[in-house]
């Protein structure tokens, strides 16, 4: 079985009218369970060339790399960047968590406090929850009147363009899970005290409103999965199948750049060392 271009098969279309229900949260299309094993082997590779492309990226500095992960809670977003990440050099990678606006970032534009972390040359960033919770968050828990986040969804688009015409590569993930899944994986958190940290009572509010979220996330991921920033719905129940899949989407990303070591200004056959 080959377990090549997942991208296709995941991408959301601009304007799709996207119902999650329908969408498989336990799906195996490209490694069933009995191929677990086989999956496995292949995101090793897949972290190895992880590796070796983003040394060519910080390398080169010529290229910006944005990966946004969203996700209802318990979704995966944690355990996504410590697996699929977990070997590329510290210096060329940020990770960003975006959680409940300060004051101070209340009182200035949405996108204020999240512009000072996009990537530079040579840089991967990674925001763990985004912008996008400046509409879902908002939308779903009336935050704010409905014209205000309504208007977010251009911002959001236009935004992204100029990251991309600057340079910048813009790949996003949403990690399905199922409501069952999240709530086995609530569970876990509540029965190991060495997990408590990790649950908030507010995820019980959530869940309670998973519908609207689904809603929220459907409407969202249609009308700003652009061609130059697209949306993958990533089958998620299963860690591993999740990992796998988000690592080949962002092999395919890197491998579409076509870096390239840079060349030397100088003549390296004319170097003596004693």
């Amino acid at each position: 079985m080959k377990l090549l271009e997942f991208a296709p098969r995941y991408l959301v279309k601009y304007g799709t009218q996207l119902n999650l229900s329908e969408v498989d949260a336990d799906e195996l299309e490209w490694a069933p369970s009995t191929f677990k094993s086989l999956g496995e082997r292949k995101f090793e590779k897949l972290r190895d060339e992880i590796q070796s492309l983003q040394k060519v990226l910080y390398a080169q500095g010529m290229h910006r790399i944005l990966i946004i992960l969203q996700a209802m809670d318990t979704g995966g977003k944690d355990g996504c960047v410590k697996h699929v990440f977990s070997r590329v050099d510290p210096q060329g990678i940020n990770v960003k968590a975006f959680k409940k606006p300060s004051e101070e970032e209340l009182a200035h534009d949405f996108l204020w406090r999240v512009h000072p972390h996009v990537p530079g040359n040579g840089q991967i960033a990674i925001f763990n929850r985004s912008h996008y919770e400046d509409i879902i968050s908002v939308k779903v828990k009336k935050l704010r009147p409905d014209e205000v986040w309504k208007k977010r969804y251009r911002h959001i688009v236009d935004f992204e363009r100029m990251l991309v015409d600057e340079g910048t590569t813009i790949v996003k993930f949403f990690l399905h899970i199922s409501p069952d899944e999240q709530k086995s994986r609530l569970l876990s958190r509540l029965r190991q005290p060495e997990k408590h940290w990790k649950l908030n009572p507010d995820d019980i509010q959530d869940r309670s409103q998973w519908g609207e979220f689904m809603a929220a996330y459907e409407e969202m991921i249609g009308r700003t999965s652009t061609n130059h920033a697209p949306w993958y719905v990533v089958p998620a129940n299963r860690k591993w199948y999740r990992n796998l899949v988000v690592a080949q989407i962002v092999v395919e990303h890197l491998r579409a750049l076509n870096m390239k070591y840079p060349q030397p200004t100088w003549d390296p056959g004319s170097i003596v060392i004693e």
